[in-house]
């Protein structure tokens, strides 16, 4: 973007928020309706073919003009990773009402999920697939399956959203807090806390876990692709993908119990 269009951009900003005119709000929100295209795009590529992107897309609408209404650009943010937590948040409030996860996915990701809080516990690190495998009385294949399924449905995808808390209201994702320093999404909320507990969660992850969750939301390489990088399938890249998230909400739910003891 040119520093004459970042001008134009600017004056469109000072126009709606000292005058609040509609017409001023529709052309923001064509100069940013992208960014829902991008944010259905990522949410849509975790799940079923059966959800139609074009209405993730309509939902996600709804989450631009809230972010145009309550933005503040004096506060000297981007909009752009403000819009995309309260695009990502329309999105999936929409996939929420809908249920469309089966119930047998949902008892699947509990079972996993306290499985995991209950080794981490005991063994202090993340465990392995064989050591989840018996907490779980089933076969690693049996495991390795069941994260398949998981998979498939996307309701373990990293874009699912993390609330902040705090009188703001704010959330993130895991993918706003992993791409490093230089200039992390995260920053535009005021909750240092939980964006050091989503890092030292992902650094207490096995190797090859960070590596597919770095290669997927930092360098934006599909689960094929990553799959060729580190010399497995794709339908592996997915479960270790979905083992990961699960990994990660469980020891934040663990962390959020211990706070609210």
């Amino acid at each position: 973007m040119t520093d004459a269009q970042r001008d134009d951009i600017d004056a469109l900003w000072s126009r709606y928020k000292r005058f609040g005119k509609r017409h001023v709000r529709d052309q923001l929100i064509l100069q940013y309706s992208p960014l829902v295209k991008y944010v259905a795009g990522r949410v849509a590529a975790g799940l079923p073919s059966s959800v139609d992107q074009g209405d993730l897309v309509s939902c996600g609408m709804f989450g631009l003009v809230d972010a145009i209404e309550k933005f503040d650009p004096d506060r000297g943010f981007r909009f752009e990773t403000y819009a995309i937590t309260r695009i990502r948040g329309a999105i999936m409030d929409e996939l929420r009402s809908m249920d469309w996860v089966p119930r047998s996915v949902r008892m699947k990701v509990r079972r996993i999920e306290e499985a995991m809080a209950a080794l981490e516990s005991e063994l202090h690190r993340a465990p392995t697939d064989a050591e989840l495998a018996a907490k779980l009385s089933v076969s690693v294949p049996q495991l390795q399956q069941m994260l398949s399924q998981i998979s498939m449905t996307g309701v373990a995808a990293l874009d699912e959203l993390l609330s902040m808390g705090g009188d703001t209201g704010a959330s993130v994702t895991l993918g706003d807090t992993i791409a490093g320093d230089s200039e992390d999404p995260s920053d535009v909320f005021e909750s240092v806390e939980t964006r050091e507990r989503l890092r030292e969660a992902v650094a207490a992850l096995p190797e090859r876990e960070r590596m597919v969750l770095g290669l997927y939301y930092y360098e934006g390489l599909t689960l094929a692709q990553i799959g060729e990088v580190i010399g497995v399938t794709e339908s592996r890249i997915c479960q270790i993908h979905t083992k990961s998230m699960l990994q990660l909400r469980s020891r934040l739910t663990d962390w959020d119990r211990l706070l609210t003891v």
